[in-house]
């Protein structure tokens, strides 16, 4: 995607998003916990965040020329592999699974980590996306699963009740110009995602496995400590073949604080494993 920048920033429109606050409401008559009043107040936040995005919506990427694998590339605000298009690959199908980290909030400052498969975003404007969302604010931790067609809509939170340690499935599929998008919380019942949407400018041009630090209307926001993310039985699908991330030529993408001498690594990405279907990503820094 061009970047999650545009974080949850439907989440303030009435009906668009399926299970906001589901189990977290008290029951008439209830005075609400101060746990429930500080998974509002989170979610208060976070709508915040994705209702005044930056005033572009482009990231700016750092990447060396050539075709192929290419071992150096760099985001700001991503970590992790795409499949591109140097070999003139357009893409059907990505999907992933993996174990949702815990993040660590030792303080009161609100930081953001966004785990995430998709299609799109890398050398494009639009991106169709989805997974899991970990958001420290004022010192709790707080997880949801979320959906994105950019331009069409920002990203919809579904799911409130995410858990470190939830078996999380994510896909997306395109069949002409329709895209299903679907997040399974295997663990934790209420956040599961499925829905079809369509888009008839989408390139098509990259596919995605990515630990992203989302952005606000002052640039990216802190990067949550995660420790280390894992994505495993990655697939992807390019024409008629279908493989993993090493099967169509790739990048690998570090996360650094900007473009400069000395510049350093915010989230890592280690090797693909011998089978090309899983690596880890390892925080570093949150600024």
């Amino acid at each position: 995607m061009n970047r999650l920048t545009r974080l949850v920033a439907a989440v303030a429109a009435a009906g668009t998003i399926a299970a906001l606050g589901a189990g977290s409401v008290a029951s008439a008559g209830t005075r609400p916990t101060k746990a429930q009043e500080a998974a509002k107040a989170a979610r208060a936040a976070l709508r915040y965040v994705t209702a005044n995005p930056p005033p572009t919506n482009q990231d700016v990427r750092s990447r060396p020329t050539g075709i192929g694998r290419l071992s150096s590339a760099q985001s700001t605000n991503w970590s992790g592999y795409a499949d591109v298009n140097t070999s003139g690959n357009t893409y059907t199908k990505v999907s992933s699974k993996w174990t949702e980290p815990a993040i660590k909030c030792p303080t009161k400052e609100q930081q953001l980590a966004v785990f995430w498969v998709g299609i799109d975003g890398w050398n494009s404007s639009t991106v169709e996306q989805d997974g899991t969302l970990a958001q420290c604010y004022k010192g709790t931790a707080f997880y949801y699963t979320w959906w994105e067609m950019y331009p069409t809509n920002s990203i919809q939170t579904v799911g409130t009740t995410v858990k470190p340690g939830d078996s999380i499935t994510a896909s997306v599929v395109r069949t002409g110009s329709s895209y299903a998008l679907k997040v399974t919380d295997a663990t934790t019942s209420g956040n599961n995602i499925t829905t079809t949407q369509t888009c008839s400018t989408c390139s098509n041009a990259s596919a995605e496995w990515i630990a992203e630090a989302p952005g606000g209307p002052r640039g990216e926001y802190p990067l949550a400590d995660f420790t280390k993310w894992t994505t495993s039985a990655a697939s992807v699908t390019s024409g008629s073949k279908t493989g993993v991330i090493k099967t169509f030529p790739d990048d690998k993408i570090t996360m650094v604080e900007g473009f400069y001498t000395g510049a350093y690594a915010l989230a890592t990405p280690g090797a693909l494993n011998s089978a090309g279907n899983q690596f880890s990503v390892t925080w570093n820094n949150s600024y």
